[in-house]
């Protein structure tokens, strides 16, 4: 069985890069999975290899995970493409984004093809790697690049503005001594006011108006 070697690297990080042998008769989610391996990232999130020119122009769509729009393209899935139907240059070239919600994008490219595979090893088969992959943002909290929006879905002010917790301590203290003490001695003067017969007048003048029959 003939053996595609790719080279995977990042499109962003020059020094991260991966050579993997996969089968001619594998699958392109055989070789999304094992890209993955290799990372150390989990490969469960939309992504799409796509065929390329030597420019990384991308070209025909195939799909993992896809979304309703994908779908209603009928975009071709993966698990359901051999490697070998797109192979058609001896340094075949596929631009790939994983996790789309968080991309990252890689340039594949084939570097040789193996004529037999080796004895005892499990394909897809990482060979080579160079470089720490970096930190995959697609299922870990980072607060620099989380969305300012507060759990309910309110616009959250004071991390949109870049505050710190100083700062929204110091904001607190501007509105508990501001705007809410004005509050306080607007209800205070008014409840003085009632006490002293100031409240209100209309109810006064009922109260005490004469009768018919008091003339």
């Amino acid at each position: 069985m003939a053996l595609y070697r790719f080279r995977v690297t990042f499109e962003d990080y020059d020094d991260v890069s991966r050579d993997i042998d996969v089968k001619s008769n594998q699958t392109f989610e055989d070789l999304h999975k094992a890209i993955h391996q290799s990372t150390g990232y989990s490969p469960d999130f939309p992504s799409s290899f796509y065929i390329s020119n030597d420019q990384w122009m991308k070209g025909e769509e195939i799909t993992y995970m896809p979304n309703q729009k994908r779908t209603d393209r009928k975009i071709p899935l993966m698990e359901k493409i051999k490697l070998s139907s797109f192979i058609d240059d001896p340094h075949q070239k596929f631009y790939y984004t994983f996790n789309f919600d968080r991309p990252f994008d890689f340039h594949v490219e084939l570097m040789k093809i193996i004529l037999d595979d080796a004895p005892g090893v499990t394909y897809p088969a990482v060979i080579r790697s160079v470089g720490e992959a970096p930190r995959q943002f697609g299922n870990e909290f980072n607060p620099a690049v989380e969305a300012v929006e507060a759990p309910d879905g309110d616009f959250d002010f004071l991390n949109e503005m870049a505050y710190n917790h100083d700062d929204a301590d110091e904001f607190s203290e501007v509105t508990d001594n501001g705007v809410e003490d004005n509050v306080e001695k607007k209800v205070d003067n008014e409840e003085e006011e009632d006490e002293f017969g100031f409240g209100d007048d209309a109810e006064f003048e009922d109260e005490d108006k004469p009768g018919r029959d008091d003339y």
